[in-house]
């Protein structure tokens, strides 16, 4: 199956690249939003394959992924054909809604589409316009690290968590660091953090940590947290969006509104380095069962047949129509 997409969150595209499938992606010289090309940060197989913005046009695909507005309302219409447009189509949502958390309406109303949200919390807020939706949850691959946890600290793994402030819990992490001792890494993490950690090299990196923070009020389900748990890494988070539907508080992690809760727990776990080591094999055991790669990539790869010979199916259907009536 040929799948077309925009490069939009790196770490997503990789894992979805270990399917079945092959992805192309365009890329344009001037590397803007989505078209970054492969890169030189996730080490994509063959089946990841860039095509020149221009080019696009002449290449057959068999669906259309989408995965922000920009592609939608307007790439689409940049560098795709008509008959490129006319091919089965895919939404991936990968957030929550942002301007009113329950009455929002997506921007696909169009049912020929087919919406794709990546946690059950996000598709329960989104106002989906009766459009049909899936839930595909996230998989990642097993690490080649295991956690050793010999640092006595935490570690938090956000982007540009200053300039995000609030919502992805700036104040949160500032609060709880007065009590407890954090690192947090990320672009753009300036005189609060040590800088990026490259993708490849996060999980060696973040194994040598007694705890995986999670300060983030609202956001879908972050990759780094299902990482994080895949090599047995205790998570301590807040128990809002999809997180309170994956941690089973003080058995698989730990989750609560009350930071103060939190920074117990946290404080806890630096004290108790055999206790942290349970909880996150615990952890690991519903991570390898909920978020491995496997189930994943056959969620995508089936849903990618069903999208695409549904459309194929209509096609015939009408053409043998047309040819009746002719």
């Amino acid at each position: 199956m040929k799948i077309f997409t925009w490069h939009i969150h790196g770490s997503y595209l990789y894992y979805l690249s270990q399917g079945d499938y092959t992805i192309y992606i365009p890329v344009k010289n001037d590397r803007t939003e989505g078209y970054y090309g492969r890169g030189e940060t996730f080490p994509f197989g063959s089946n990841v394959i860039e095509i020149a913005a221009e080019e696009v046009k002449n290449h057959q695909f068999d669906c259309i992924l989408f995965q922000t507005n920009q592609n939608y309302l307007k790439d689409q219409f940049e560098i795709l054909s008509e008959a490129q447009r006319e091919l089965p189509k895919i939404y991936l949502e990968h957030d929550p809604p942002r301007q009113h958390p329950t009455d929002t309406k997506h921007v696909v109303d169009d049912t020929d589409v087919t919406l794709v949200h990546v946690t059950h919390f996000n598709r329960l807020m989104w106002n989906n316009n009766g459009v049909p939706t899936h839930v595909i949850e996230h998989g990642v691959t097993m690490p080649k690290v295991t956690y050793s946890g010999h640092l006595s600290k935490g570690i938090v793994v956000i982007n540009n968590l200053p300039t995000r402030g609030r919502l992805l819990g700036f104040d949160i992490f500032q609060e709880v660091k007065q009590h407890v001792p954090l690192d947090l890494v990320g672009m753009g993490t300036g005189a609060w953090g040590l800088g990026e950690v490259l993708h490849p090299q996060l999980p060696e990196f973040q194994s040598r940590y007694r705890f995986f923070f999670n300060p983030i009020r609202y956001t879908s389900l972050g990759l780094a947290v299902c990482e994080a748990l895949m090599m047995g890494m205790p998570v301590v988070g807040l128990a809002t969006t999809e997180l309170s539907a994956v941690i089973d508080n003080g058995y698989s992690g730990y989750i609560h509104t009350d930071t103060n809760f939190l920074t117990e727990k946290m404080k806890m776990l630096i004290q108790e380095p055999q206790l942290a080591k349970e909880i996150g094999s615990r952890g690991r055991d519903m991570a390898m069962e909920r978020f491995n790669i496997s189930r994943f990539t056959k969620d995508w790869e089936k849903l990618f047949a069903e999208v695409i010979t549904g459309k194929q199916h209509d096609l015939r259907i009408n053409n043998t129509i047309y040819e009746v009536s002719k």
